[in-house]
């Protein structure tokens, strides 16, 4: 299934497949969200299977909201790569976790 995502306001929901072939959608659509927007709310439920790259695009995605002072909160409990990625970037800073930040939550 391609990449689907739909939005309300500053909520968006992903669904399908988030992959290097369809990255090019998902990077047009959150490019400069941040100078739109304060807050972003990223819906990943529906999201049945992720790979590298569409990891790194959400981490991108969060780097960009700490640089310029926004929130991201990624909700869903959508695919365990994502939380395999978070959680290995927790092991490498054990003080500092990813999901203790004001800019990323995950549920």
């Amino acid at each position: 299934m391609d990449l689907q995502i739909s939005s309300y306001n500053n909520r968006f929901q992903l669904k399908g497949t988030l992959n290097k072939m369809n990255l090019k959608t998902f990077n047009a659509h959150f490019a400069n969200i941040f100078d739109k927007l304060d807050s972003v709310l990223l819906d990943i439920e529906q999201v049945n299977s992720i790979d590298r790259a569409g990891v790194m695009a959400l981490a991108q995605l969060h780097n960009e909201s700490i640089s310029k002072s926004k929130r991201l909160s990624i909700i869903g409990l959508g695919c365990k790569e994502l939380y395999q990625h978070f959680k290995s970037e927790e092991a490498k800073a054990p003080k500092q976790t990813i999901f203790t930040t004001n800019a990323i939550a995950a549920a």
